[in-house]
């Protein structure tokens, strides 16, 4: 062993960058767990001690990464397009002899599995990580490059003769053993459990703090490329061979086909596979292999018209339906909720699902008592399918809406297939409207989850929106909630003191959003968003607000007569204006910072496009942005020839590198704080 720290620090990168691809790439380890965890602290306490070693992208990396104040939207080089769904094999063969009509020749094929994650694109340039970013709306996506490090399926260097540019494709999944750990922990912390792994993967990606993805296991394999440089192959399958002789993961169930007669064996052999695979898997992906091909079959707006997936059919189970209770969401309609004998289908154990509504309750003739077919629409939320009538028992008993609210206990209204609750004092429609209310997008009062805003109207220290700016840490702290672990024993679980200091903290903090915020967290009917910064320009408060008529409303831009009325009717209300009062004696600012935005003509930012970029050091994204338009700007979320300034803070990516193409001035933070108005 080397005594000199550089050349034991580069032994250990060679060893556990070796580690990861014989474990991800080549299916082959060679070193248990423990052994690559301890190898990895001792080059870590290397780097800690000589920091002119530490590697940016060696496997230190992906532990070192520092919480982020958001994420920056960053344009595709290459589209990321969905690739079209079939479920019947006449109807996969139909696409391929469409295929084989515009080549004149038959194609051969290449199949992937079909996971069932998030969609990512890894970027290296020269053989290093420099970007990942998710798929978004297929044009552009999410910079996450900080929470895909940690994920040791992801090479931070590629090995071997690397290509100057080479985009990867893939998806980032939770393995099943992983998903259920992770939901084991949230059960223990009194959280929300997630519904599915794609769901997880999705918020993992999403967190602010890498550390969160180091603890849940994602792992990443390819499935297809976007932009490369320096890197000719002829097809596909030649590219992905290529791809895992440089240490990137691809399915070890990839096949190439040579007509679609082996395509289909492929397809027809996988669908009892999956079953054992330990991941979700819905489908596989069939894509023509030849690249020249794939260029004269070209591609529709959305989708290629050299690729198709075929979905398998969502599995289904029968179990019997033991009762029908019904649910009263935010807005006051009553949904029915099956709860049923437990059922393991499509991965999980399923024991409620929903029945929509009255109308499809009487359409599959579903009685309490009945054996019912239970299915994962797109495999995620559970329905029942229908009704085994064979196996009808005589006291199967039919399902009626209640005539009165189950929540609290008034008169319901029915309109068509909907069952509605009209009071606007519902305890259980201020249940759910309380958990809309604290969310990250609206009031963004971090740590109260459905179960905790659950605990804190059952207990009584919640019954208005107000309350929540009025907590007491120490009572907080005495909460104690109930769960089923998976024994089925009833343990009780108590809030931490220092998870009651922190949601304290955050609705302290919660109080200075603003109007906008406001607005768009109280559930008001169609006031959304985009309509309550709309109000939050017209008004300067809450006061102003509550002054306005019917016709003050109609008369904003993208508001219409229904808009209007509706918000006119809702902010007549006794009780939303008891809100108001109640918030405003919270201590909670009803002032509306964007108003100034329209006299802010002498603002170095009134009237100027400006976009925000990495990570700064005094702001999060949404109060700056906030910020920044209160003084006149208008902030985008690209840059581009129309784009006016660039701020950029630490670790700036592709943003700023436009902007200097550009020609875009760019401001650090020194410069932005010497610029913005004292507050």
């Amino acid at each position: 062993m080397a005594k000199d720290p550089a050349k034991r620090a580069a032994e250990l990168k060679d060893l556990l960058e070796r580690a990861n691809v014989a474990y991800y790439a080549d299916a082959a380890p060679f070193m248990a767990d423990s052994e690559y965890d301890a190898l990895l602290a001792e080059l870590a306490e290397i780097e800690r001690r000589h920091p002119e070693l530490a590697d940016p992208h060696g496997p230190v990396a992906r532990v070192g990464g520092r919480p982020s104040e958001g994420f920056e939207s960053v344009a595709h080089r290459v589209p990321m397009q969905s690739v079209d769904n079939t479920y019947s094999i006449d109807d996969f063969r139909a696409w391929y002899e469409r295929c084989e009509s515009t080549l004149g020749e038959a194609p051969v094929l290449v199949a992937d599995p079909k996971i069932d994650g998030v969609a990512i694109s890894l970027r290296y340039e020269r053989g290093e990580l420099v970007q990942a970013v998710t798929r978004g709306d297929g044009e552009k996506g999410d910079d996450v490059t900080a929470n895909v490090k940690p994920i040791r399926s992801v090479p931070l260097r590629l090995r071997g003769q690397t290509p100057q540019v080479l985009e990867v494709r893939g998806e980032i999944f939770m393995p099943n053993a992983s998903f259920d750990s992770v939901n084991e922990r949230r059960v223990k912390k009194g959280e929300a459990l997630f519904v599915n792994a794609r769901n997880a993967t999705a918020g993992t990606l999403k967190s602010l703090d890498p550390s969160v993805v180091r603890d849940r296991g994602l792992r990443f394999i390819m499935h297809g490329l976007g932009q490369v440089e320096g890197l000719q192959a002829a097809t596909y399958w030649d590219l992905v061979q290529a791809c895992r002789g440089m240490g990137i993961p691809v399915s070890s169930r990839t096949q190439r086909c040579q007509g679609v007669e082996q395509a289909v064996q492929a397809i027809e052999g996988f669908a009892a596979e999956r079953a054992s695979l330990d991941h979700a898997v819905d489908g596989m992906v069939v894509k023509v292999d030849r690249l020249d091909f794939r260029e004269r079959l070209g591609s529709t707006s959305k989708a290629p018209r050299w690729a198709v997936a075929f979905k398998y059919p969502a599995e289904r189970k029968p179990t019997k339906l033991v009762k029908v209770e019904w649910q009263v969401g935010k807005g006051g309609t009553l949904t029915p909720r099956a709860t049923m004998e437990p059922v393991f289908v499509g991965g999980t154990t399923v024991r409620h699902a929903t029945l929509h509504n009255i109308e499809e309750i009487r359409r599959k003739d579903i009685r309490v008592g009945d054996t019912v077919v239970v299915e994962k629409a797109g495999e995620i939320i559970p329905q029942v399918v229908e009704v085994v009538m064979a196996e009808r028992p005589k006291s199967a008993a039919p399902i009626e809406p209640p005539s009165r609210c189950p929540s609290c206990g008034e008169q319901v209204e029915q309109e068509g297939p909907k069952v509605f609750c009209r009071n606007a004092a519902c305890p259980d429609q201020f249940r759910e409207r309380l958990k809309w209310f604290v969310g990250r997008d609206q009031m963004d009062i971090e740590g109260l989850g459905e179960v905790i805003v659950d605990q804190l109207v059952d207990a009584g220290l919640v019954k208005r929106y107000s309350d929540l700016f009025t907590l007491d840490a120490a009572r907080l702290a005495g909460l104690e909630s109930e769960t089923v672990n998976k024994k089925g024993e009833t343990v009780v679980r108590r809030l931490g003191d220092k998870t009651a200091a922190s949601i304290v903290a955050s609705a302290e903090a919660a109080k200075g959003r603003g109007l906008a915020r406001v607005l768009a967290s109280l559930g008001l009917r169609l006031i959304g968003a985009a309509a309550a910064k709309t109000l939050a320009r017209a008004f300067p408060d809450a006061e102003a607000l509550l002054a306005a008529k019917e016709s003050d409303f109609e008369a904003l831009p993208d508001f219409g007569e229904i808009t209007a009325k509706s918000l006119a009717h809702d902010l007549d209300r006794a009780d939303v204006r008891r809100m108001f009062a109640d918030l405003a004696k919270a201590g909670v600012d009803l002032k509306s910072p964007l108003h100034r935005a329209e006299a802010a003509e002498d603002s170095p930012f009134a009237g100027k496009t400006v976009v925000l970029t990495g990570t700064l050091e005094h702001f999060d994204r949404s109060t700056l942005t906030e910020r920044l338009e209160s003084l006149g700007a208008k902030v985008s979320g690209s840059v581009s020839k129309k784009t006016h300034l660039v701020i950029a803070g630490a670790e700036a990516g592709s943003k700023l590198d436009k902007a200097r193409e550009l020609g875009v001035p760019v401001w650090d933070e020194a410069e932005l704080l010497r610029h913005l108005p004292k507050a």
